[in-house]
């Protein structure tokens, strides 16, 4: 533990930043710490915001902590300011409010940015992205208004908020540049059940197709594909993917590749500066590559990581990634990241399940390394513990029931898998 007077400053109230800055005080630093924040709210959990975009009085700003927690924990959260600059040699923080802050230690939770689509007519009033509050809120008046609804982009946010907007009755059809959305994180198996799942709800679908315009006058009122079909819209959102806020790391001289580069206790080229969520690119030892994890519960984790590092309490960042969504009242979700490599299995009690749920492995070299699910939230704990462990066939444990099968649903190019892999128990849930 850390008792020094000293002074570190956090630039970013994201979860990383937050879950960092009340870190440093649970591993008992005693001296400032700054969290310096753009955004003129309270930080808030980003998750919901695409999960409640037609209610009445929609909830975007759930705050992360409570206000009092901050005094509480003595942590000075300067909202509404932008820092401009880090200055190396003075190791100084320059504010956009004319003021410098002396930091021992920073860290950068920065984020990413949404990209947006450089076609004609990007700039039509109505043709949104989904990253923060305001974006929401803007969002949500336009849902209230009426549809029809244009998501470009089938990935998490656009397939939420496709959902949210079915569910509340509005016309809604995804524009998906692949095969099927949600192929690259799940597969083509899994991302086919999601896809019938939108489609069931009365979504229709678009795919290997992109966008050449958006037409409107001052408004959007369509969308122009490359297959030259025009859909109608009153309101797109792009989700296209985002791209990571480094533009601070670089002007410090901070090495950067698709991320701020980062070790496993997040410490970067620059031995004063740190980096923590979705902007961070770090080795993970349960991964093949180094990599981004854009995911709520890794940027928490992280950032508690960063903040016991900045302590003087260094330990490595070995979460193993997880993600849910919440899609037409289902929860998938998934622990692990699988490669294109890797033999995948859906287990074969779920393709009958009368839920719509399912539950599918994947392993590598007989080992298992990744697990999703729909409604299966207590199978996935337990997988994830065998993930942890590296569960192989040859390592069984006392606690795994009921052997996985392929099931005949399967593309039998990717369903090899061991015949005596199984599944875990509720026993062996943490």
């Amino acid at each position: 533990m850390d008792g020094t007077a000293r002074h570190h400053v956090v630039v970013g109230g994201s979860a990383a930043g937050i879950a960092a800055a009340l870190s440093m005080r649970q591993h008992g630093f005693q001296g400032e710490v700054t969290v310096v924040e753009a955004g003129g709210e309270l930080p808030y959990e980003r998750p919901p915001l695409s999960k409640a975009l037609t209610d009445a009085d929609p909830a975007f700003a759930q705050p992360i902590v409570p206000e009092s927690v901050y005094a509480e924990q003595r942590v000075d959260l300067r909202l509404g300011t932008r820092v401009l600059a880090l200055e190396p040699a003075s190791r100084a923080v320059v504010l956009d409010d004319g003021r410098t802050l002396h930091a021992d230690r920073v860290l950068l939770a920065t984020g990413v940015v949404p990209l947006t689509l450089p076609v004609p007519g990007a700039g039509l009033t109505g043709v949104v992205t989904l990253r923060d509050a305001r974006d929401a809120r803007v969002l949500a008046a336009r849902l209230r208004r009426g549809g029809p609804l244009v998501v470009v982009g089938g990935g998490f946010i656009g397939l939420e908020v496709a959902a949210v907007a079915r569910e509340a009755g509005l016309d809604v059809t995804v524009a998906e540049r692949g095969a099927l959305p949600l192929e690259g994180p799940l597969g083509t198996v899994l991302a086919q059940r999601v896809t019938d799942l939108h489609r069931g709800a009365g979504v229709r679908l678009r795919t290997g197709v992109s966008v050449a315009a958006f037409t409107g006058s001052g408004e959007v009122s369509g969308v122009r594909l490359t297959t030259g079909e025009v859909l109608a819209a009153a309101t797109v959102v792009v989700g296209v993917g985002v791209r990571p806020d480094t533009s601070l790391a670089e002007r410090a001289g901070v090495r950067c590749d698709r991320g701020v580069v980062v070790d496993q206790y997040c410490r970067t080229s620059v031995p004063w500066i740190l980096a923590a969520g979705d902007v961070a690119n770090q080795p993970h030892p349960l991964l093949t590559a180094r990599g981004r994890i854009e995911h709520w519960d890794n940027a928490q984790r992280q950032g508690a990581v960063a903040g016991a590092v900045m302590a003087g309490a260094p330990r490595p960042h070995t979460a193993l990634p997880y993600f849910y969504s919440e899609q037409y009242g289902m929860t998938l979700q998934m622990y692990g990241r699988p490669c294109p490599d890797d033999e995948f299995v859906l287990r074969r009690d779920d393709p009958a399940a009368a839920d719509g749920g399912f539950l599918g492995f994947w392993t590598r070299r007989n080992t298992l390394v990744a697990a999703a699910g729909m409604n299966r939230p207590g199978d996935l704990r337990a997988a994830r513990v065998l993930i942890e462990r590296r569960a192989t066939r040859r390592r069984r444990q006392n606690n795994i029931q009921a052997a996985l099968m392929p099931s005949p649903q399967v593309d039998p190019r990717t369903a090899r898998v061991p015949r005596a892999f199984r599944t875990a128990a509720s026993s062996a849930r943490p």
